[in-house]
């Protein structure tokens, strides 16, 4: 039945009428038009029914009214189909779960499009905040709890806010959970909150060169006058003396030819500009002897030369008008434009060729040219100086030129100019009462546009070189004066922008349209790159950096192959960092590997932090990126995350050797923990309570337990760490710690890389128990195992009862999971392999109840082990039943955070994602994917699709049962043959008490304390990397690639026969000589 029908109850009890039945979707779509007809107006009205609350309960999607026109995502306009059956009979039960149901999905909807109160303050919003901040302190309250906040919120004219937004922005700014907040407070927070907000845009636009530049070496000649690209990729480059050469996109010389021979009774040539005729394949020089020499592009033979001019041509340019219409445009040392118009191009170039020669060169004057009809000469007086730029735009039909004059630093000016008739008249009458005839004008006298025919831009000292984009109406100049302008080129008045950084004259400018981007190269040899919308430096190359030697004498940008080419004592080509393109089905949370990650359920987001530094702030129930804020440690990466007890505080460890606190909502440091001196890596960290004081533990590469007050009374921003426990210096780790976990109320696990774990006692700073890791055998080349404990964690329901059996779970070799008893100086309890591909374990995660643990490895694996009744009344020989297991990434897995209360998981990969996904291993999604999802509409969710990087690769395919059983037939095998040699070897000693060591043991024993003596410490991070490269999934080596070629036997060598050196008349003659040359020394 088609929607938005009136249909008769069922029901004959009287107790229901008839509804208007309206499409769910109605509101959730944009409104084009008013619906004029009777059934559209006939399905906005709702017919009474004897219910009291369904008027209320049956608008459709009513609760959505607010949220305006905007296009919903697809999953929404079908979830609510997929959970509720409708029914065109209404009744009370119907009536209220559909209530419900749009209520949830309107939430939805309006938590998708909800904009922060700070994206929606404006100034006068802060003005009438701060004067009531000011009236709450007239009345001698300094500060405000959340009650008067939500007043002066609500008072201020914002009716945009609800309670809950403005409560949640009340517990970010008083990060300390003391209930009060001031007016200096509620702007530090926006304050910086504005400002890594506008960091992170210039971080989103981040370009780079690849430096050190591709440089080619040049013969000491004269300096090259200007580059040009052709179509074909070639580079056209002409230098002073008329040699010009072309070069390929790598910079490799193709071919070379001078156009000059050099006289020798008179000066030889010189070039001052050049370009190229691309419809007629030929190129024109201007030279300093005042003419305009044309040649052919293939050939390089001279085609014609234009001479006579009365001023040399500094500045070149030429454009096609039409189909056989071209202009030539040429800035000359007096500051005039000279412009020629030929027409019918193709003949008048033949007619030109057919001109008397001089100097072996077809010429013609330029007194005579003009008296073509396809030849118009016009000649302007623009500049009081020569011209330094020029270049005519076919865009606007006008062409600009530059000088060093400040009064006409830059003119935009028309090429014909309009008739001035009020001019006209009055030169006929004033010819008219002397009776002469009309003046008629040389065509080289130059002329002044009229003030309607150009616009001038007066610039302090002059503009050197200038740009223009049509397509975002932008000009760009620069010059002496070290500072780049921006303009509108229709308002000559005052720049809209001004650029500084330059320390040396600005010599060329370039605008890339395609990026966005505007490149400034200066007389230092320092190019920068910025951006032209938020006009701010992205990046500085210096001359040290990018190695070009000499003054910069000519530049190109060239958009195709995205690079900068350079000419000054060398060729420099500089390419930009393109950023590889998005894989369709790959997706980032970051730019770098994820080292950790964390929820916090203050405000219900996930906070990941990565090897760059940089700390993302996500929303859980959207995945989109609520903030982020760089260079959180400097340079250096963040290993570790932990919050306070309020989560209001995130605590971040790096490799700089710090912990630092922040208020993560606005990237705000608000305390600096750290010792004098050298300062080791930081692997782990946790807050904990210690007799009512709360305390930060920090853990690392300098084995030691380093604890730091976190109290309110210390104003010092940066704090040294207490005294250290005298166990912990006496007899505490030898190696580095990776990892510590707290079980309040006192105890305390630290675990190295050495393969040992210390139970401590907070509250007296003592040991409890030593516990080892179980050994490991040495492979047969040498190599040990790695014994380190990557993670420790309690079982809490279990830890301070004695009857409950292993209370501590840690991570231990090749994949293993090792359970342990706290009592008794600590026993070892089960210990088992819970990677099935024998991956190190780099996560482990319990439920609340200790009924499920959750691992993850460095294949990228996640497992579920079923632990309720396991080692609790003794020690196990089994491994625990497997719940599941899934392949959350391809890389190796960071960290893993379970999230009980919304039955989900996030975990983070050094491939740079971090993902959601539900207990049972469903994908949720990617954190910043581009669709948002709903944590609780699974129609939202990405399963049941993976990633697709997990589904190509071969370490994701399931193993064959017959393979797992071939593998332990094999293992029960190797274990009879190692018993067979140990009985051979009782054997062996019954029978010869002597014991023989050879030299092979004693080979073996040294490998064995070489590696004992190479298992300190390392660089975690260089293992982190190895770990991250691609993994060989087969294929021919190097070695299976080799060719190899049949060599055939070489003929046997014969003894030389030496009756035959008498006869060798090489050797008479220097015999000859020889005995010549003594004679002549008796």
């Amino acid at each position: 039945m088609p929607l938005g029908k009136k249909v008769r109850p069922s029901s004959a009890a009287g107790k229901l009428e008839t509804c208007t039945t309206t499409s769910i979707f109605r509101n959730l779509r944009p409104v084009t038009a008013k619906t004029t007809s009777s059934r559209a107006s006939s399905t906005r009205q709702q017919a009474r029914t004897s219910i009291p609350e369904a008027r209320a309960g049956l608008s459709p999607i009513g609760c959505l009214s607010e949220v305006g026109q905007n296009e919903c995502p697809e999953w929404l306009e079908k979830e609510p189909l997929k959970q509720c059956h409708r029914r065109h009979s209404v009744g009370l039960s119907q009536n209220v779960a559909t209530n419900e149901n749009i209520q949830k999905f309107g939430e939805t909807l309006k938590s998708l499009r909800r904009a922060k109160i700070e994206q929606q303050v404006s100034l006068a919003h802060l003005k009438n905040i701060q004067a009531a901040f000011q009236e709450s302190e007239s009345k001698g309250r300094t500060s405000l709890d959340v009650d008067a906040f939500r007043i002066i919120m609500k008072s201020v004219g914002n009716h945009g806010i609800n309670d809950d937004q403005i409560e949640e922005l009340f517990r970010k700014i008083d990060y300390s959970a003391s209930g009060l907040i001031e007016w200096d407070e509620f702007c530090t927070y926006l304050q910086l909150k504005y400002k890594e907000i506008e960091e992170s845009r210039v971080r989103s636009k981040h370009t780079s060169f690849s430096l050190p530049a591709t440089i080619r070496e040049l013969s000491h000649m004269e300096q090259i006058l200007h580059i040009y690209f052709t179509p074909d990729e070639i580079f056209v480059m002409m230098r002073e003396d008329g040699t010009i050469s072309f070069w390929s996109s790598q910079l490799k010389l193709k071919r070379s030819r001078r156009l000059f021979e050099k006289p020798f009774n008179r000066k030889p040539k010189w070039i001052t500009d050049f370009t190229i005729m691309y419809q007629y394949n030929k190129f024109i020089l201007s030279t300093g002897d005042r003419e305009i020499q044309i040649y052919e592009l293939s050939t390089f033979e001279p085609h014609c030369q234009i001479t006579g001019f009365e001023t040399s041509p500094l500045q070149l340019d030429y454009c096609s008008t039409g189909a056989d219409d071209c202009m030539i445009l040429f800035g000359d040392d007096q500051g005039c434009v000279n412009i020629l118009l030929l027409s019918s191009v193709a003949e008048t170039l033949r007619k030109w060729k057919k001109c008397p020669n001089v100097d072996n060169l077809p010429s013609i004057s330029i007194e005579n040219s003009v008296l073509s009809p396809n030849v118009t000469y016009i000649r302007w007086k623009v500049h009081e100086d020569w011209v330094a730029q020029l270049k005519y735009y076919d865009s606007i039909t006008a062409v600009i030129t530059s000088s060093n004059h400040e009064a006409t630093a830059l003119v935009i000016g028309c090429t014909t100019g309009t008739t001035n008739l009020e001019k006209q008249i009055k030169e006929m009458k004033e010819c008219w009462k002397e009776g002469k005839a009309t003046k008629c004008l040389s065509p080289c006298v130059p002329q002044k546009r009229l003030e309607c025919d150009q616009s001038v831009f007066c610039v302090h000292k002059g503009v050197k070189t200038f740009d223009f984009c049509k397509k975002k109406n932008l000009l760009v100049t620069g010059g002496m004066d070290r500072i780049v302008r921006m303009w509108n080129p229709y308002v000559p008045g005052k720049p809209t922008g001004l650029l500084r950084g330059h320390c040396a004259p600005i010599c060329f400018l370039c605008i890339s349209t395609d990026d966005n981007k505007l490149f400034s190269v200066s007389t230092d040899n320092t190019v920068k790159i910025w951006d032209a919308e938020d006009h701010c430096c992205l990046y500085t190359a210096n001359q040290k950096a990018s190695q070009i030697k000499g003054d910069i004498s000519a530049c190109l940008y060239i958009s195709k192959i995205k690079a900068l080419c350079i000419a000054a004592d060398v060729i420099a080509l500089l390419y930009l960092r393109i950023q590889p393109l998005p894989q369709p089905h790959h997706i980032n949370s970051h730019k770098e590997a994820v080292l950790c990650c964390i929820y916090c359920k203050e405000f219900r987001q996930v906070i990941s932090c990565s090897e760059g530094s940089v700390i993302k702030v996500w929303d859980l129930d959207t995945g989109n990126l609520a903030f982020e804020f760089s260079r959180a440690h400097g340079d250096s990466a963040v290993c570790c995350t932990a919050f306070d007890d309020s989560g209001r505080r995130l605590i971040t460890g790096g490799r700089d050797g710090c912990v630092k606190i922040w208020n993560h909502n606005n990237g705000h440091c608000l305390k600096i923990l750290k010792k004098e001196g050298r300062c080791e890596e930081i692997c782990d960290c946790i807050f904990v309570e210690i007799h009512k004081n709360n305390y930060v533990l920090a853990v690392g590469w300098d084995r030691r337990i380093n604890i730091y007050s976190d109290s309110s009374d210390d104003l010092h921003h940066v704090q040294p760490p207490q005294p250290r426990w005298q166990d912990d210096l006496k007899w505490g780790h030898k190696d580095d710690i990776l990892c510590i976990a707290q079980c309040p109320p006192s105890l305390l696990a630290t675990s190295s890389y050495d393969g040992e774990t210390i139970v401590w006692n907070m509250i007296s700073g003592h040991i409890c128990c030593h516990l080892q890791s179980p050994s490991t055998k040495v492979h047969r080349d040498g190599e040990a195992i790695d014994r380190s404990v990557n993670k420790v964690i309690f079982l809490k329901t279990r830890a301070l009862k004695i009857e409950l059996g292993a209370s501590l779970v840690t991570t231990g070799p090749q994949g293993s999971l090792v359970f342990w008893n706290l009592f008794n100086g600590g026993q070892l309890f089960s210990s088992f392999t819970a990677s099935r591909a024998k991956s190190p374990l780099s996560s482990l995660g319990a439920a609340t109840n200790d009924s499920l643990l959750y691992m993850a490895d460095y294949i990228g694996y996640v497992y579920v082990y079923g632990i309720k009744d396991y080692a609790v009344q003794g020690p196990e020989t089994d491994p625990p039943k497997i719940v599941n297991y899934w392949r959350a990434h391809v890389n190796s897995v960071t960290c893993m955070e379970l999230i009980e209360e919304q039955n989900v998981i996030v975990t983070s990969s050094f491939e740079g994602s971090v993902r959601l996904w539900t207990m049972d291993g469903e994908l949720i999604g990617t954190f910043g994917q581009p669709q948002p999802w709903d944590i609780y509409a699974p129609a939202s969710w990405m399963h049941p699709m993976v990633p697709h990087e997990i589904l190509v690769d071969p370490l994701s395919l399931p193993i064959h049962p017959l393979l797992e059983e071939e593998n332990s037939v094999i293992i029960s095998l190797n274990q009879n043959e190692e018993k067979d040699q140990i009985a051979a070897s009782k054997d062996l000693q019954h029978k010869s008490p002597k014991v023989i060591i050879s030299d092979e043991d004693i080979k073996e024993e040294i490998k064995k304390v070489s590696v004992q003596n190479n298992l300190g410490k390392r660089l975690q991070q260089e293992r982190y990397k190895s770990l991250n490269r691609p993994p060989n999934h087969g294929g021919p080596t190097a070695y299976h690639t080799l060719k190899y070629f049949e060599i055939n036997a070489p003929n046997p060598c014969e003894k030389p026969d030496l009756s035959a050196i008498g006869t060798d008349p090489y050797d008479a003659i220097c015999f000859s000589e020889s005995t010549v040359d003594l004679q002549i020394c008796a």
